[in-house]
């Protein structure tokens, strides 16, 4: 089998470049080892995030940080075995978390979030997967008016540079939101530019169909016998179907990008923050009418197709190891006194990893030793929302055009690789 391009992960990223390369006449291969978005795509908060110009950085409040390592928390936990292997990372990450630093980052980032909801409009109207998209954005709700007041007041700098939409909500108009909602509660912030997703993998798979219904396949495979051949300027990959052969490759594997990026020459400082989510009935006829973060305790609810979704923060862990979901334990016992809960849903809790840079933003570009291949990966908190505008550009940049926006600072050569 032959082909333009090899789109290598079927994630919300690697999705999303195959229907753009598509779209540009190119012959496209999409490869994964799994289904389409099963990986970190499928759980997920359901959230392009239009507000979140600002990346999740490393909190530099040291009182914060001695309280992180109680280790007790529902918004971060670790595992004492890997804290050695990550601590590199995290010092980088903690380092351009620096006010200052982290000022100039969001400037950086911002125009990538700046047009993650009119790619996503435009592809989903292309998908016809409007029945999966909420335009009622999202709020967090406080339970104390010191953090209300500092909320609404980023909030309001953040309307002011970026432009982006927001409602200071009080109790009383919380109370008339959520009427389900239990507890005391100071306020809320409701930002009302994002897009919610009733089913994440629902949207990829729809994204996927687009993706056929242009003449692209997908195959699984293994991305790691990724091969060179140099004098035909052309690289193979292994796939269920036999050997793939294109003149391009597009490395789109979230967290396991650097099992392919590292076996062709590249280290990248790339580390995961695992999450967990559940899917939970209701009692009696409560209802959750919209996405909703316990801001101060770092959980979310969001009401999906398959029950209301609870997920958590970051789990800093060995990106392979065994599941432990105890910072679900500890939202699952909170959440139920604020909202009546029903029954767990899934046999299980599902476990993701989020693929990081200690600078907050993605690596997007091509790959500074080859010619014909190009890195799309490491959006941390946000690859749901940056799916349909990294395909974009990463498509652009391939097909020789000018990208719609500048990609400089998400080159991969910032890394010195």
């Amino acid at each position: 089998m032959s082909a333009d391009a090899i789109v290598l992960g079927a994630g919300i990223i690697g999705v999303s470049t195959a229907v753009h390369l598509a779209r540009r006449g190119k012959s496209v291969v999409l490869l994964d080892r799994r289904g389409a978005g099963e990986e970190t795509s499928f759980g997920n908060a359901g959230l392009i995030q239009r507000e979140g110009v600002v990346p999740y950085g490393f909190p530099q409040n040291l009182d914060l940080l001695v309280r992180y390592s109680f280790n007790n928390r529902i918004d971060a936990h670790y595992h004492p075995r890997a804290v050695p292997s990550v601590m590199s990372f995290l010092a980088k990450y903690w380092w351009h978390s620096n006010h200052r630093r982290h000022l100039d980052i969001a400037r950086a980032y911002a125009p990538l979030i700046e047009h993650s909801v009119s790619e996503h409009s435009e592809m989903v109207e292309a998908a016809g997967a409007g029945h999966l998209i909420r335009k009622n954005g999202w709020m967090e709700i406080f339970r104390s008016n010191a953090k209300r007041d500092s909320e609404y007041a980023e909030a309001a700098r953040l309307a002011r540079d970026y432009g982006v939409g927001y409602t200071e909500l009080s109790s009383a108009d919380l109370a008339r939101e959520e009427p389900h909602l239990r507890g005391t509660f100071t306020g809320a912030l409701k930002w009302s530019d994002p897009w919610s997703v009733l089913d994440p993998h629902a949207l990829t798979l729809a994204y996927l169909k687009l993706f056929e219904s242009l003449g692209g396949r997908f195959v699984k495979g293994d991305a790691t016998t990724l091969t060179e051949n140099r004098s035909a300027k052309s690289w193979t990959v292994k796939s269920d179907d036999g050997p793939i052969e294109a003149s391009q490759v597009v490395v789109a594997m979230g967290p396991w990008s650097d099992e392919v990026t590292k076996r062709i020459g590249y280290r990248f400082p790339l580390g995961v923050k695992r999450g967990y989510h559940m899917h939970y009935g209701t009692t009696g006829n409560a209802t959750l009418n919209n996405w909703t973060m316990d801001n101060e305790r770092g959980y979310f609810l969001a009401p999906m197709n398959q029950g209301i979704r609870l997920t958590t923060g970051a789990e800093f862990a060995f990106r392979d190891a065994p599941k432990t979901p105890v910072q679900l334990e500890r939202a699952e016992k909170v959440a139920r006194d604020i909202f009546p809960l029903g029954e767990r849903l899934d046999a299980e809790p599902w476990m993701g990893a989020r693929p990081c840079t200690p600078d907050m933003m993605p690596i997007i570009g091509k790959a500074p030793r080859h010619a014909n291949v190009w890195f799309a990966f490491g959006h941390a908190h946000h690859g749901l929302t940056l799916g349909p505008v990294t395909g974009r550009l990463i498509a652009e940049a391939m097909d020789g055009e000018k990208p719609f926006l500048n990609i400089e600072p998400y080159r991969p050569e910032r890394f010195k690789p």
